[in-house]
C-alpha cells in the first residue's frame, strides 16, 4: 500500500541527525571566538580580535569550502551514507582535541573537522534532496528543506545552553568534549535510520563521459594547494593577512574547475547551471554579513550589551568587582569609556590603572557597579548565539504557512524571487544596529540585550527566505549526475562569504564609530539585493522552466 504521507520518513532521522551536528558544531562554534581572546590565566589563548577574528574566519571558510570535495568523491566513489559516517566521526574527534589547550591540537583539531565537515555537509543534504526526488513528495520539496532547517536549529538553540554551563562550571575543555559527543550521538542517529534511506544512496559508476571531470577534479586539488602556497608567501598581504591571501588564491583553481564543469555540460544542463553560479556569487555577500554573528555581534554582546540580571543564570556567572569603587559612589561622572573603548578615565581625563580589570565594566553606569569584592551575575554571551536558531524554529511555521498560502493561491514566489527578498530582509538588519549605536552614545551605555534580539530576528527572516532555499534551488536545478558536487558549490559560496566576514571582523577596531561599521554592512547588503532583483526576470524564467 502506498504511503499517503506528504513527506518520507528519512526526513525524520536525516532532521535529528543534523540536529546533533548541528548540536556540537555551534556549541563550539558559540565559544571559539570567546575561547580564543580570553586570557590566558582564565583558560583562554589571550590573542588580540584581529587575530581571533582572521582564525575564525579562515576556519568557517575552510569548513564550507571542502564540501565540494566530499561532494564529488561521494558522487564517483563512496556513495552519501558512507562520506556522512566518515565525515560525522572526524568531527567528533575534532571537537574532543579542542579540549587540549596546546597549539598545535588546537590547529590539528581544526584540520580535522575541516576535513570532515567536507565529506557530512553536502551528502546530507543531497540524501534528503533524492528522497523527495520521489513523484509523491517533489512538489513539498521547499517545505521538506524548511522543516529540516527549523529541525536542525532546535540543536543549535540548545547547544549554547549546555556550552555556557560546561564551560561556567567545569571549564573549556569539558565543553568542547560536550560538542564532540553531541556529534557522536548524530552518527548515531544516522545510522538508526539507515533503511528509510538505503534506497536513495546510489552511486553514480563513472561513465567515459566522467573521466573529465574526475581528472580535472584531481588536477585542480594540486592547483589549488599550489595557489594557496603561493598566496601565503606573497610578499606583505594583498587582502590583510596570510591566511586570507592563501584560501582565496585557493579558491581561484576551484572556481575555475567549476566553470570547466559547466563548460563540459549539455546545453540542456547549462541553464539551470548558470543560474545557480549566478546565484552563488550573489549570496556570498549574505554570508560575509550574517556570520559576523560569532565575531563582530559577538563582541558587541561580551562588551557593549547590558548582560546584568539579578541572580546568575549558571553559577558562578559572575564579575568580582576588583576595584574601590567608592569615588563612583559620590560621582556618577567619575568614569567615563574613551573613543577606542580600551581604558577608563576619570573626570579630568586622567587614565586610571585598574588590575585585571573585566572589560565588561568599562561602559557600565557606576550605579550599577557591586561594592568592592561582591558579585555581578550575567547573562554568559555565548547565549546570544541561541537567539538565531530560535527565531528559526519560532518563525519557520510561519514562513511555511506564508508560502503555503500564496501556493493555494497560486502566487508563490520562485526561489529565486524569495532568495531576492531574503537579502533586503538581512541588511534592514544591519540597520537595526546602527540604530543601537547610536542611541547608545557609540558605546558610551550599556544596550539594551533587545538591540542584538531585534537585530538577529529581522536577520533570521532573511535566512529563512534565503538558505533553505539555496539548498532546494541546487536539489532542482543540479544535473543528477553532479548533485552532490553542486551542494559543494553552494558551500563553496559560503565558504567565500565565511572568509570575507572574518576579513571584515578583523576592521572592527579600526571604526571609531561603529554605526559606520555597521554601515559598510548595508551597503554590501543593499548592492547584492539589487543585483539580485535586476536579474529576477532572467532566473525566474530558468526556474519555471525547470
Amino acid at each position: 500500500m502506498a504511503s499517503t504521507s506528504k513527506h518520507p520518513k528519512g526526513l525524520l532521522f536525516l532532521a535529528f541527525t543534523e540536529f546533533w551536528e548541528r548540536f556540537g558544531y555551534y556549541l563550539m562554534i558559540g565559544i571559539f571566538f570567546l575561547y580564543m581572546t580570553t586570557d590566558y590565566e582564565k583558560g583562554g589563548f589571550g590573542w588580540e580580535n584581529a587575530k581571533a577574528s582572521d582564525v575564525f574566519g579562515t576556519f568557517i571558510a575552510c569548513a564550507y569550502l571542502t564540501p565540494f570535495v566530499g561532494g564529488l568523491l561521494a558522487d564517483m566513489k563512496f556513495g552519501y551514507r558512507f562520506s556522512i559516517t566518515l565525515g560525522g566521526i572526524l568531527m567528533g574527534i575534532g571537537y574532543c582535541m579542542l579540549s587540549i589547550r596546546e597549539e598545535w591540537a588546537f590547529y590539528t583539531s581544526l584540520a580535522i573537522m575541516i576535513i570532515g565537515n567536507g565529506f557530512f555537509k553536502p551528502n546530507i543534504s543531497t540524501l534528503l534532496g533524492n528522497l523527495y526526488n520521489d513523484p509523491q513528495y517533489k512538489a513539498n520539496k521547499d517545505t521538506g528543506y524548511n522543516l529540516f532547517y527549523m529541525s536542525i536549529n532546535i540543536g543549535a538553540f540548545l547547544c549554547n545552553f549546555i556550552a555556557a554551563f560546561m564551560r561556567i562550571k567545569y571549564g573549556w575543555n569539558w565543553a568542547f568534549i560536550a560538542a564532540g559527543m553531541g556529534m557522536f550521538l548524530g552518527v548515531i542517529t544516522f545510522w538508526i535510520g539507515m533503511k528509510h534511506y538505503k534506497h536513495v544512496d546510489v552511486r553514480k559508476e563513472p561513465t567515459p563521459e566522467d573521466k573529465p571531470i574526475i581528472m580535472r577534479f584531481l588536477k585542480v586539488l594540486g592547483v589549488a594547494v599550489g595557489f594557496g602556497v603561493l598566496g601565503w608567501f606573497i610578499p606583505d598581504t594583498i587582502f590583510g593577512s596570510d591566511s586570507t591571501d592563501a584560501f582565496l588564491c585557493a579558491c581561484i583553481p576551484v572556481i575555475y574547475f567549476y566553470y570547466t564543469t559547466y563548460k563540459s555540460c549539455t546545453i540542456e544542463e547549462r541553464k539551470p547551471m548558470g543560474t545557480m553560479f549566478t546565484i552563488f556569487g550573489i549570496v556570498i555577500i549574505f554570508w560575509a554579513i550574517f556570520k559576523l554573528n560569532g565575531t563582530a555581534l559577538t563582541t558587541y554582546a561580551n562588551s557593549y550589551t547590558d548582560r546584568e540580571m539579578p541572580t546568575a543564570l549558571i553559577k558562578p556567572a559572575k564579575f568580582l568587582n576588583q576595584i574601590d569603587n567608592s569615588v563612583a559612589a559620590k560621582n556618577d561622572s567619575v568614569y567615563q569609556v574613551d573613543e577606542h573603548f580600551r581604558k577608563i578615565k576619570d573626570a579630568n581625563g586622567k587614565p586610571i590603572k585598574c588590575v585585571d580589570y573585566p572589560t565588561y565594566f568599562k561602559n557600565l553606569a557606576p550605579e550599577k557597579y557591586p561594592e568592592p569584592g561582591k558579585e555581578l551575575n550575567l547573562i554568559p554571551t555565548e547565549l546570544f548565539q541561541s537567539i538565531n536558531p530560535f527565531f528559526v524554529v519560532a518563525l519557520t511555521p510561519l514562513v511555511v504557512m506564508f508560502f503555503g498560502f500564496l501556493r493555494r493561491r497560486k502566487k508563490e514566489p520562485t526561489t529565486a524571487t524569495k532568495i531576492a527578498w531574503g537579502l533586503f530582509i538581512s541588511a534592514l538588519s544591519t540597520l537595526v544596529m546602527v540604530m543601537a549605536v547610536h542611541y547608545t552614545d557609540n558605546g558610551i551605555h550599556k544596550a539594551s540585550a533587545m538591540w542584538l534580539v531585534s537585530c538577529y530576528g529581522v536577520i533570521t527572516v532573511g535566512e529563512l527566505f534565503l538558505s533553505p532555499m539555496g539548498l532546494s534551488m541546487v536539489s532542482k536545478l543540479s544535473p543528477a549526475r553532479l548533485t552532490a558536487l553542486m551542494m559543494g558549490g553552494w558551500s563553496l559560496a559560503t565558504a567565500i562569504g565565511n572568509k570575507l566576514s572574518g576579513v571584515l571582523a578583523k576592521n572592527w577596531d579600526k571604526f571609531d564609530d561603529k554605526a559606520n561599521f555597521f554601515l559598510v554592512n548595508f551597503v554590501l547588503l543593499l548592492i547584492a539585493t539589487g543585483i539580485m532583483f535586476l536579474l529576477l526576470k532572467r532566473l525566474n524564467k530558468v526556474f519555471k522552466e525547470s
